[in-house]
């Protein structure tokens, strides 16, 4: 596989390399990202003297939110990204900068606020070329194997 400008991102036509079996590992990321994040939910829990338990849900989303943000920052990866060898790329083919890590992790989080937004991801991931969930097709994003770690 032979990519190297990254001025663009790869054409999943002539580069299908980049796309292979990344649905099914950006699934196994997100399990594994959820499991991560709740783990860091419950290690917050004591140092609050247990209150958090009353507003459980908010802190894990608020640990969620961050998680996402900051990790995307770093490598253009969640944690559960880099352990399965996948990374997005935005529409020029670079890297997430913290600017477009934010915007994607506010719209993947109002996507997973909503039945119907939800449903159109899955759906859109399934059927595109690319893979792209709703927030990938409105940001111009992709997720593709990691060209860094092959």
């Amino acid at each position: 596989m032979t990519f190297v400008a990254r001025e663009t991102q790869p054409d999943p036509d002539r580069h299908s390399a980049f796309y292979d079996g990344v649905l099914t590992k950006r699934f196994l990321a997100w399990i594994f990202d959820l499991v991560l994040i709740a783990v860091i939910t419950a290690l917050i829990v004591p140092f609050t003297a247990f209150t958090a338990l009353f507003f459980l849900p908010v802190l894990y989303l608020t640990v969620a939110f961050f998680y996402r943000w900051i990790t995307l920052s770093g490598r253009s990866a969640t944690w559960g990204m880099r352990l399965m060898s996948i990374e997005f790329l935005d529409r020029q083919g670079q890297r997430f900068d913290a600017g477009t890590a934010l915007i994607w992790t506010i719209g993947f989080s109002l996507s997973m606020a909503f039945i119907l937004p939800q449903i159109l991801s899955v759906v859109l991931m399934l059927t595109s070329s690319r893979g792209q969930g709703l927030t990938d097709h409105v940001l111009g994003s992709v997720a593709i194997n990691s060209p860094s770690l092959r």
